[in-house]
């Protein structure tokens, strides 16, 4: 067995220039895999790409013309798909790992139906059509693996997250299906679940956005909400990081993890146990 995880292995990460996208796009080129990022700004995919590089492995940014693909617009996404399974002879593992930005902390009676619906919308969207176009290059004598990461909210029960939750649960459910429509295609579906990531914000993550207010509601920075009263609320008394997501994917999207589809892998520090 090869001392790298993934050798020889093409990845399609989506949101390959945010904070865990990127994470995973350093850790899979680290393992032998070779990475196309693809995403809505490019000088943040093309920071990524320079950071593989620098680091010895090489991430392809213009599979296309352009690796600026917007994960809501079905048609750019099945041509990205075509054109990196074109160029690799095949696609062995995607992730999507987009983010939109939602509301969290707004109780029913002041949340629109707009705000409820924009996570459901968007996150299960883009989940959709992304999973949809790799799909079609993946599997037979070329196993493959899509990867979804979802949150604690699709378990959770607390007041002020509707929309992030009933999306996340969403997630979870697609997941879980899709693993057994694509199981006799040897394609494995594997969701991902990690809690808010300690290091996420500083990175330049949404979440630092996302937080913003919550944290503001109790006089604290980002930062301080994370180390405190979420990381409190895990059993093991700390948020995950960006790295141990990245190593986490990269293990499931491994052949060590052959056997493991339609199920959750829980990196959330025991926010929840299933």
């Amino acid at each position: 067995m090869s001392g790298l995880l993934l050798e020889k292995k093409t990845a399609v990460i989506y949101g390959g220039g945010g904070a865990i996208g990127g994470a995973v796009a350093r850790v899979f080129a680290r393992e032998g895999a070779r990475v196309f990022l693809a995403g809505r700004t490019q000088a943040r995919l093309d920071a990524v790409a320079a950071d593989i590089a620098a680091a010895g492995a090489t991430a392809e940014t213009a599979a296309v013309e352009t690796a600026t693909v917007d994960v809501l617009d079905e048609e750019a996404v099945q041509r990205h798909a075509a054109a990196v399974a074109e160029a690799a002879g095949g696609i062995d593992i995607a992730l999507n790992a987009t983010s939109f930005m939602h509301d969290q902390g707004t109780l029913l009676a002041d949340l629109s139906l707009a705000e409820f619906m924009r996570p459901i919308d968007d996150f299960l969207r883009s989940l959709f059509i992304t999973s949809k176009a790799v799909s079609r290059h993946m599997g037979g004598d070329r196993p493959g693996v899509v990867l979804t990461l979802s949150e604690p909210g699709a378990k959770l029960a607390v007041g002020g997250i509707l929309g992030h939750g009933v999306s996340a649960a969403g997630k979870e459910a697609f997941s879980r299906l899709l693993a057994a429509e694509l199981a006799p295609a040897n394609i494995r579906v594997v969701a991902i679940r990690p809690h808010a990531v300690a290091d996420a914000p500083a990175a330049g993550s949404y979440t630092g956005e996302l937080f913003a207010k919550m944290a503001a509601a109790g006089g604290q920075s980002v930062q301080e909400f994370l180390d405190g009263g979420m990381a409190s609320g895990t059993l093991l008394r700390r948020l995950p990081t960006l790295a141990e997501v990245a190593e986490t994917a990269a293990f499931v999207a491994s052949d060590r993890a052959a056997t493991m589809t339609g199920t959750v892998i829980n990196v959330s520090g025991g926010a929840l146990t299933d």
